[in-house]
C-alpha cells in the first residue's frame, strides 16, 4: 500500500479575546495533516501547539516531514502502534505533532472500515456528555456578557478562567448571570497554595464543581497541601502532561485532565485514562482552541470520561472543519453519522 501524506498551516481566529492568567489571544495556529491510501481515502487530523509546552506552528512544520516519512514508509495505516514507535523513535517530544498524525491515521483507519471511531475502539456513543464553555478572563462586564450569550446558545456548563486579584467578584458576577449552570474554574496555575485555599473557601459558596489547576506545576508539595485541605475537589492540568505523570498526581488531585495535544496521540490517550482510573482518579479531556480536525477525534473519548472539556472549536470565529455535532454543548457522537473522527474539511489540503 503507498501512503500520501500533506500538511498544511492555518491561522483561526477566536470569536472573543480568550483570557487566562498567563495572557491573551485572539487567534490560534493549526497545522492541517492528510494522510490518504491508494484508493483516495483522506485521513484528517490536526496539531494545535501550545508555547506554554514547548511548541509552535514552526515546530510542528519543521518535524512533521520526518514523522510522515515513517507512516510512508511503514505504509500500512493499520499499523497503529508500529507507526507510534517509529514516531517517537524519531523525533521524540513535540506532542501535538504526534498528535495530528495520530488522529490523521485513526481517521483513515476507520473510514476504510467504514465506522465512526467510537465503534472501532468498541465504545457506546450514548454514553457521552456535555462539554463545558469556557469564559475566558476579562472585566466583569464582558465577562457577564459572554455568559449571557453561552446561556442562549444552550450551553449548562461553564469553565470560568480565574488568577487575578478579582477571582471571587468575577465567580460571583458568572453566579449572579447564571444561576443554574454547572461551574468549573480555572486557575492556570496563579495561586500560591495559601491563597488557594483562601480563595477554594469562598469559591464552595458559588457551588463550583471543582478548581482546576490552583498552583504552579512545578510545585508539586504546594498541589498535594492544597488537596489535602481543599473543600473542593481538585483537577491537574498543567501537573499532568504525559502518561508518566498520572501516579505523580494520584494523592494530590482528583482529577487527571488529558489534553491530547499534551499527551500525543490517540493511543496515548486512552493508556492515560486507564492508568488514571486505576489510579483512583476521574479523567477530564481538555483541549487548546482547536479546530475539528483535532476536537472532533478527542470527543470519541467521551464514554470513557468522567468529564468534557471539549470546546476549543467552539471558540473560534470560523472553523474550516465541520465535526461532532455539539448541540448545547452535548456531545453527539451518533449524529455525526459518518465513518472516522467525524471531521470534514471544507476543502482538500493542496
Amino acid at each position: 500500500m503507498t501512503l500520501e501524506t500533506a500538511f498544511e498551516r492555518r491561522s483561526l481566529s477566536l470569536e472573543y479575546p480568550f483570557g487566562i492568567a498567563r495572557g491573551t489571544t485572539t487567534e490560534t495556529e493549526a497545522v492541517l495533516v492528510r494522510i490518504a491510501d491508494d484508493d483516495g481515502t483522506t485521513g484528517l487530523g490536526a496539531a494545535s501547539p501550545s508555547s506554554h509546552y514547548g511548541e509552535t506552528a514552526a515546530t510542528v512544520e519543521a518535524v512533521l516531514p520526518d514523522l510522515l516519512t515513517v507512516v510512508e514508509d511503514v505504509g500500512d495505516p493499520h499499523q497503529l502502534k508500529r507507526i507510534e514507535r517509529g514516531l517517537r523513535e524519531t523525533v521524540q517530544r513535540n506532542p501535538s505533532a504526534h498528535t495530528a498524525v495520530s488522529i490523521a491515521l485513526h481517521d483513515l483507519v476507520t473510514k476504510r472500515f467504514d465506522v465512526p471511531l467510537y465503534r472501532y475502539w468498541g465504545l457506546d456513543p450514548t454514553e457521552t456528555l456535555e462539554t463545558s464553555y469556557t469564559i475566558g478572563l476579562d472585566d466583569e462586564e464582558t465577562m457577564r456578557e459572554k455568559t449571557e450569550t453561552a446561556l442562549e446558545r444552550g450551553y449548562g456548563t461553564l469553565k470560568v478562567k480565574l488568577g487575578t486579584d478579582r477571582d471571587l467578584e468575577i465567580v460571583s458576577t458568572i453566579r449572579s448571570a447564571a444561576p443554574d449552570v454547572r461551574l468549573f474554574v480555572d486557575a492556570n496555575e496563579a495561586w500560591s497554595p495559601r491563597e488557594a485555599l483562601r480563595k477554594i473557601d469562598r469559591l464552595a459558596e458559588f457551588d463550583v464543581a471543582f478548581v482546576e489547576q490552583p498552583v504552579p506545576a512545578d510545585d508539586p508539595s504546594g498541589l498535594k497541601y492544597v488537596f489535602d485541605r481543599s473543600s473542593l475537589p481538585i483537577a491537574a492540568d498543567e501537573s499532568c502532561v504525559t502518561l508518566a505523570d498520572v501516579p505523580r498526581i494520584a494523592d494530590r488531585c482528583d482529577i487527571a485532565n488529558l489534553k491530547l495535544m499534551k499527551c500525543g496521540g490517540l493511543l496515548e490517550a486512552r493508556r492515560l485514562i486507564h492508568t488514571a482510573h486505576a489510579h483512583g482518579l476521574e479523567v477530564m479531556c481538555g483541549c487548546m482552541t482547536e479546530s475539528n480536525a483535532s476536537i472532533a477525534a478527542a470527543c470519541h473519548l467521551a464514554p470513557l470520561l468522567e468529564y468534557a472539556d471539549l470546546d476549543g472549536s467552539l471558540l473560534l470565529a470560523d472553523d474550516p472543519v465541520e465535526g461532532v455535532p455539539m448541540p448545547g454543548g452535548r456531545i453527539d457522537l451518533a449524529g455525526a453519522d459518518r465513518p472516522g473522527t467525524g471531521a470534514v474539511l471544507e476543502s482538500t489540503l493542496d
